[in-house]
């Protein structure tokens, strides 16, 4: 029996600048209808349909031009959410798609064509690990290895950040031949500060340019619902140690987080705005940067 979760904030706050043109949201996801998209036995939570069409609202109210749309556990392998939304919104949307190794890597190429431009993997720790089915691992990683790198794809990486500083070779490694991007400031946890040893080891990573991560999930990683203090000396580290290696994502619907810490999708915008004031930086984050790593358009400017 899977839990019942909630969904996003329906009401996002007007966003206090305007997003600069190609601004884009790297990480969402979608789930449902479920109707048409089922979700997946074994799964750990059951979310509100949160379909194609609400996200489309979600990035209009937040006036951003582009999305990247991951694929959610809700929905196990089963990524056809994912292909749906970028084949029907092939110039403003791409996929990160998890799958095993049911799937022949030749697949991946007609993914690709479609829009998708990377794999999710997940790393736990011994102490943490789920007990519903939920990513996969490195070993599936080396069986996608080549295929990925022809494409041009990146390595998405959820990782457990106590096991960060003993996976940081490896990901270095793989980051020399294919783009490795961190979810959610590495998982960090902001009451930890900015030199706790897993944050130390993302800091390493991004500014030596051997991985990227994604300034996102700032309630995810603070308790100080709703506007995470704690968690912009982590996102000014970031920033100073090498903003060619940073994306933004919301993270809508915001999937396992309790209602009453429900963040705000247009508040998370503007502390992202707030927390980066010069322009060339923001311009970085949100468009040049997911320009380069997810095969858009560089727009002028």
């Amino acid at each position: 029996m899977t839990v019942p979760i909630a969904g996003p904030d329906p009401n996002p706050e007007k966003v206090d600048a305007r997003a600069p043109l190609g601004a884009c949201d790297c990480h969402a996801h979608l789930f449902g209808p479920a109707d048409r998209f089922p979700y997946a036995e074994r799964r750990g939570y059951t979310p509100p349909d949160a379909p194609l069409s609400a996200f489309l609202r979600h990035l209009d109210a937040l006036g951003l031009d582009r999305g990247v749309v991951v694929q959610g556990n809700a929905h196990g392998y089963d990524n056809r959410v994912i292909l749906d939304a970028v084949e029907r919104v092939p110039g403003r949307l791409r996929g990160v798609c998890i799958t095993d190794e049911s799937v022949a890597p030749e697949e991946l190429r007609i993914w690709h064509r479609l829009g998708v431009r990377g794999l999710r993997f997940h790393f736990f720790h011994p102490d943490h690990r789920p007990g519903y089915r939920r990513g996969v691992g490195l070993d599936v990683f080396r069986h996608f290895e080549p295929t990925m790198r022809d494409l041009g794809w990146h390595v998405q990486v959820w990782c457990d950040h106590r096991i960060l500083p003993e996976m940081a070779p490896t990901l270095a490694e793989i980051g020399r031949t294919i783009p490795v991007v961190l979810d959610h400031l590495g998982e960090a946890r902001a009451a930890d500060g900015v030199e706790h040893p897993s944050f130390q080891a993302l800091l390493r990573l991004v500014g030596d340019g051997q991985c990227w991560a994604k300034v996102s999930g700032a309630y995810r990683a603070s308790r100080l619902f709703p506007d995470y203090p704690d968690t912009e000396p982590l996102h000014a580290a970031l920033v100073r140690a090498n903003p060619d290696r940073l994306v933004w994502g919301s993270d809508w619907p915001h999937p396992q987080v309790d209602a009453a810490a429900m963040p705000n999708d247009g508040r998370l915008l503007n502390l992202l705005l707030r927390w980066t004031p010069d322009p060339a930086i923001r311009r970085k984050i949100l468009v040049e940067n997911p320009a380069r790593l997810y095969g858009f358009p560089l727009p002028p400017g």
